[in-house]
């Protein structure tokens, strides 16, 4: 989401989102929030400790282990890992010495054959949307957590496979004299599960819930992320007398009355972005349109818990959209579109030329219209050999400044991080 305020508002979300604490919720169970990019939840069993996630980062994870044996001699021996993400495994060689058991869910669909082959864009992708390559001040938050360790020189990921896979929907274990029952929760990944520990009335949810509004689609790319799905298991994590809700980033959630306000109204933002994304496209509008049209009633708008720090509505419905329907808007001109170049080329001609084009930039710029700026820069940048050297150089340098300024007007840490990676990228070309 664009607004005036959004370097402002992140700075204040990154303020007050991932203090460094490790916070006691029981006597059983603490969580440690800011220690690292995700949290870490910690349940001391009668002899050992069990760790729900096990931070982003060797050295992290390493800072963590220690300050725990400062608070028992129990050594960590049971990892359970709430989903496949590398935040949330990558600090789990810090135990390798103690640990005798990790668990973890198999996905409920396994990832696009072929995938593989598409990895160097995937990354290339994944480097701009978490600002692998921006300083501290331009980056102002990854979104969810600290930077991850991995981006800044505080340890590597080090990861430890997991050696239980369980394959069924729920799961129920004593490990250690603590019950929990272990449930498949599809939503921001395939594998992802939540924690119910009924002795504690403790509610480990992972990501399918954290306290802004989530990515329902990665600008990374990747898979349609079912969102029906995702309300579902909103649902079913809501049907758990929970004290206490722990989420795998950001702060906990306390007291009965509150998580059932909160995660009411997360759920419900969420099923409403489906609902009217799919009753738009039922009525034949196209996802530009659509993405247009939806938007969150102000009954949820303003809510802390739903602001577009790091996925955003739009994005959000975009995904659905494609996911629903595909590519194709059932507009019969888009069946079979003018190549790109081509297309490029005659609008630059239709324009009146590149001159005129650059003239536009330079007024769009200095009007502040900076998306319709960058679009007309893509139009020179598109059009090849039709347009001269210097008009295309002076293209790049144009779409970069254009691109910084979306930044400072984005909201979504994402898509702050792609602007501004972008307009670097624009830079040194």
């Amino acid at each position: 989401m664009l607004s005036n305020d959004a370097e402002t508002r992140l700075r204040e979300f990154n303020d007050t989102a991932f203090p460094k604490e490790l916070i006691t919720i029981t006597d059983r169970v603490r969580i440690a929030v800011g220690w690292g990019h995700s949290n870490c939840i910690i349940v001391e069993g009668d002899t050992s400790l069990i760790l729900i996630d096990t931070l982003d980062s060797d050295a992290r994870a390493a800072r963590l282990r220690d300050e725990l044996s400062r608070l028992t001699d129990k050594p960590v021996k049971t990892i359970i890992y709430t989903h496949g993400h590398p935040d949330h495994r990558g600090g789990g060689g810090a135990f390798r010495d103690t640990v005798e058991e990790i668990i973890a869910f198999a996905p409920k669909k396994a990832v696009l054959k072929g995938t593989d082959r598409i990895n160097p864009i995937l990354n290339k992708r994944t480097f701009r949307q978490f600002g692998y390559g921006l300083t501290d001040e331009e980056l102002i938050t990854q979104g969810l957590g600290i930077r991850e360790g991995h981006a800044i020189g505080d340890g590597v990921y080090s990861f430890l496979p997991p050696a239980t896979l369980y394959t069924e929907d729920s799961v129920i274990r004593t490990i250690d004299g603590v019950t929990f029952e272990m449930v498949s929760a599809v939503g921001e990944t395939d594998d992802q599960i939540f924690l119910w520990l009924p002795g504690e009335r403790i509610m480990c949810c992972g990501d399918n819930y954290y306290g802004c509004w989530p990515n329902l689609y990665a600008i990374r790319g990747g898979q349609y992320r079912d969102i029906a799905a995702w309300v579902d298991s909103l649902e079913r994590i809501r049907s758990y007398p929970a004290d206490a809700l722990l989420p795998g980033h950001m702060l906990p959630v306390l007291g009965r009355e509150r998580i059932s306000e909160v995660l009411g109204n997360y759920q419900e933002a969420i099923r409403y972005v489906l609902d009217e994304t799919l009753s738009c496209i039922s009525q034949g509008l196209s996802q530009d349109e659509t993405a247009a049209r939806v938007v969150l009633p102000e009954r949820y708008r303003n809510l802390p818990y739903l602001q577009e720090y790091y996925g955003t509505v739009q994005w959000s419905v975009r995904a659905i959209y494609q996911g629903y329907v595909g590519w194709f808007d059932g507009n019969p001109s888009n069946l079979n579109r003018t190549a790109p170049e081509e297309y490029s080329r005659r609008l630059v001609e239709l324009a009146g030329g590149e001159q005129a084009v650059s003239e536009a930039v330079k007024k769009a710029l200095t009007e502040s219209e900076f998306q319709w700026a960058a679009e007309l820069c893509d139009l020179l940048l598109g059009a090849g050999d039709a347009v001269s050297k210097d008009a295309g150089d002076n293209a790049r340098r144009l779409k970069a400044g254009s691109l910084r300024e979306l930044a400072r007007l984005e909201t979504s840490a994402n898509g702050r991080h792609y602007y501004l990676s972008c307009a670097k990228e624009l830079d040194t070309e």
